[in-house]
């Protein structure tokens, strides 16, 4: 595994307050990382520590396997939830400020950057004043102006926040190819769904403490714990007494169209799931049975409220 990033027993206190507590985590080259957590879990002091913008208390940060210095703050593009532009100056005046203080040349800089306002459908603002802007043109700009200089590490935090879907898609699809050109991303959210469609990997922080780590993939899987939803033609108290003692049902089941039933089920374990669905089909008229990966949205919850 080629680790970009690397978080080492991180710990960072404010008055009267442990914003993180002993936090590890590693970042894989080439993906995108999703950061989580509710509201003063600990994200945003994280990824502070990482730009720099704080220093931890103790613990270590290291990027490609060197303790970060200041200089490496130049490869690090960050965009914070709090948008901040300067309201009088014109939009491609503070796109090329951005710019020439990550240490582009003029001319560069300007190259490139019309071509990001052209993919993002906002070339026709670039001498207009960042004050007309609406909020989802301003995020634009913000966006463009911490990729312009092609950072190895990207930093979103709440990226998708004030988008429209067509825009929100628009900015998704520009992160996914910023990751197949080589760079590598991390961003803070809530919205789960975003997640499920972006993210390789995840690490969920909780009352600052790093409470969960891995790929979604593997996250989702593990969390179903053998959760299955089945349709048949049989009265509830038939379907219970097929399942036995191997597997239980789940919440209550319902009528849909065609006159089956659906009910979800939990069979703990992996042995058992063929003799049930042998049960099943015997003494239910089994129509259907698939397995169900729950959603991050789902596992964030459970986690959260100490569930899963």
């Amino acid at each position: 595994m080629d680790t970009i990033l690397k978080i080492e027993n991180v710990t960072k206190s404010y008055t009267g307050h442990k914003a993180l507590d002993d936090v590890s985590l590693e970042v894989v080259r080439g993906s995108v990382y999703g950061l989580l957590g509710p509201n003063g879990a600990g994200k945003t002091t994280l990824i502070r520590v990482i730009t720099r913008i704080t220093m931890a208390d103790s613990g270590r940060v290291l990027l490609d396997g060197k303790p970060l210095t200041a200089d490496d703050v130049f490869h690090i593009g960050y965009m914070p939830e709090e948008r901040g532009l300067y309201k009088k100056m014109r939009v491609g005046e503070q796109a090329l400020f951005f710019a020439r203080l990550k240490g582009m040349q003029k001319s560069e800089a300007e190259r490139r950057l019309r071509g990001w306002f052209e993919r993002l459908n906002i070339a026709d603002w670039w001498d207009k004043k960042v004050e007309d802007l609406s909020k989802g043109m301003a995020q634009k700009v913000q966006f463009i102006a911490t990729v312009v200089h092609e950072p190895k590490l990207l930093i979103f935090d709440e990226p998708f926040s004030g988008f429209d879907p067509i825009n929100a898609n628009l900015l998704k699809e520009e992160i996914l190819a910023l990751r197949d050109r080589g760079a590598t991303v991390i961003f803070s959210t809530h919205n789960m769904a975003s997640v499920e469609e972006v993210c390789d990997h995840i690490t969920l922080i909780n009352k600052s403490r790093n409470i969960l780590s891995g790929s979604v993939a593997e996250i989702r899987r593990s969390a179903g714990g053998n959760n299955f939803e089945v349709v048949h033609r049989a009265s509830d108290e038939e379907f219970t007494a097929s399942l036995g003692d191997r597997a239980m049902t789940i919440g209550e089941s319902h009528g849909i169209v065609g006159g089956y039933r659906e009910t979800k089920i939990y069979i703990p374990k992996d042995e058992d799931i063929k003799p049930i669905i042998a049960a099943l089909n015997e003494r239910c008229e089994l129509r259907a049975l698939k397995e169900v990966i729950p959603s991050m949205n789902d596992i964030f919850i459970r986690a959260v409220n100490g569930t899963l």
